[in-house]
């Protein structure tokens, strides 16, 4: 008997790939082509305070208080865009989202007046970040239970690609003028637009007699998330998760100025999130798919917490980019697995509603972890800051193994057996 020869690298990188875009819809692929495009041109939010600063001559106290507010924005539009995903529908939500954020873009690149820029970029805040309850219902909705893990996983790929480029070409742009990133920015919105009203058809499932005993699923309100424990409970860890995150971009690059490294290094450093990101994703994915999300996410917080823990005994360039490379890691594991819990806790008809709160777990701790990092840093130093990570890691992981003590893997759904949105049970699906 013949035995066939050993892949080659080159491939077994070509299977990897196909077996890792196999056997998703083709609307998940229009609706990741409108994420990676939106990504493409993410330009405003990165480059916003140094336009204040450096451009409009503003000082950093404002500048900070104008990304403040964005962030701001985001937190209200986390339960707002929740609230229409459900009442509304998908559709409808992405497509309001897309468009009122190319209108207030490209309506800040005129703004002169100080309070006009900061009331404008809290509508942008608003505007842009309504969307994201809407895109992760859509892909739960469109996306067999079984294949979740691999589609967040590979949004979450698209969002990083896009967020490289599109970074890297936001500084070649801005040297013509920043007006060009906030009308580069509308435009391509706008494109995200086109592609979600011509190719995305709407995804929400019909409300009907779902129950075993004929009987309508029960209406969800913002008040049935908030008295869902143990949905809560996971909201509360992913805003720990979220603040250990968030001290990447404003607490290191202060601790590594203090090591007497430049602002080039910081970037030479952060720049490896991104590639270990792109280059690991999909592999790393295909790996923990169908594994048990309980050890998963005690692993990932683990690895997130000690990572920044890590960067204590950092003090050269090297040692900074193999801390980034450890909570990378932890990155990696953690976004796709805490997206598919999420959607395994939420009820059908409810899903715009709990993936808003989840969200705004992330959009608090956009506003706290800044403060608090900064705070223990001026008050106690910078190793402080990051022994409280890797403490902060520890009661993470353990958070996750005390709520999910009861949990066990969702088994494999045959692809042929897999039920439409309209014939799933409106209940949760076993965590």
């Amino acid at each position: 008997m013949r035995t066939r020869p050993p892949l080659r690298p080159l491939d077994r990188v070509r299977h990897s790939a196909r077996r890792a875009v196999a056997g998703l819809p083709p609307a998940f692929w229009w609706l990741w082509t409108s994420t990676l495009v939106n990504r493409l041109g993410a330009f405003v939010a990165t480059f916003l305070s140094m336009y204040l600063t450096v451009d409009r001559g503003y000082s950093p106290t404002y500048a900070g208080l104008v990304a403040a507010l964005h962030g701001a924005g985001g937190a209200v539009a986390s339960l707002g865009g929740g609230v229409l995903t459900d009442r509304l529908g998908r559709r409808p939500t992405l497509l309001f989202s897309q468009l009122s954020t190319a209108g207030s873009v490209a309506l800040l690149g005129f703004m002169e007046h100080p309070f006009a820029i900061a009331a404008v970029a809290f509508l942008v805040g608003v505007a842009s970040n309504a969307s994201r309850p809407a895109v992760q219902a859509m892909m739960a909705d469109i996306v067999a239970p079984e294949d979740r893990i691999r589609a967040f996983a590979l949004n979450y790929w698209a969002i990083n690609l896009g967020f490289a480029i599109s970074a890297t070409a936001a500084g070649l742009i801005a040297q013509y003028g920043y007006l060009w990133l906030f009308l580069g920015e509308a435009s391509l919105t706008l494109v995200c637009a086109v592609l979600v009203f011509v190719k995305l058809p709407e995804s929400r499932p019909e409300r009907g007699p779902l129950t075993p005993g004929g009987t309508a699923d029960p209406r969800v309100t913002l008040r049935t998330v908030a008295r869902d424990g143990r949905f809560m409970g996971v909201v509360a860890l992913s805003f720990l998760v979220a603040t250990m995150f968030m001290q990447a971009y404003v607490s290191l690059p202060i601790a590594m100025s203090l090591s007497g490294l430049t602002s080039t290094e910081y970037g030479i450093a952060i720049a490896v999130n991104g590639v270990l990101i792109v280059a690991l994703q999909i592999p790393v994915t295909r790996f923990i798919e169908h594994r048990d999300p309980r050890r998963l996410l005690i692993c990932s917080s683990l690895l997130i917490g000690y990572g920044f823990g890590l960067s204590a005994f950092a003090d050269t360039l090297a040692l900074y980019a193999l801390t980034i490379l450890v909570w990378t890691l932890g990155e990696i594991i953690n976004s796709p697995t805490q997206m598919g819990l999420v959607v395994r806790l939420s009820p059908l008809h409810g899903r715009g509603r709990y993936q808003g709160v989840y969200g705004l777990s992330w959009s608090v701790a956009a506003l706290v972890a800044p403060l608090a990092g900064g705070w223990t840093i001026d008050r106690f130093g910078a190793d402080t800051l990051w022994t409280a990570m890797a403490a902060l890691g520890t009661l993470t992981a353990l958070g996750y193994a005390l709520l999910l003590r009861t949990t066990t893997p969702a088994p494999p759904v045959p692809k042929p057996a897999a039920p439409s949105p309209q014939e799933r049970p409106a209940t949760p699906e076993p965590a």
